[in-house]
């Protein structure tokens, strides 16, 4: 687990105010060719740091 920027967050389209389960991921690319994911509820939290093939496998499992 990794430190993102805090500003470098995306969050969901889905995502709404109400306090749900929302995740934000930040390409940190630039710096080193990895796509980090944090809970939006604590961007001062640890984030998961993937490089770019992983975290699309990441994506595909969520997914279903």
């Amino acid at each position: 687990m990794t430190a993102a920027p805090e500003s470098a967050g995306l969050k969901s389209s889905y995502s709404n105010d109400s306090g749900g389960n929302c995740v934000e991921v930040a390409d940190l690319t630039p710096a080193q060719p990895l796509i980090a994911v944090r809970d939006s509820k604590f961007p001062h939290g640890p984030a998961l740091a993937l490089p770019p093939d992983a975290f699309l496998a990441f994506v595909g499992l969520v997914r279903g």
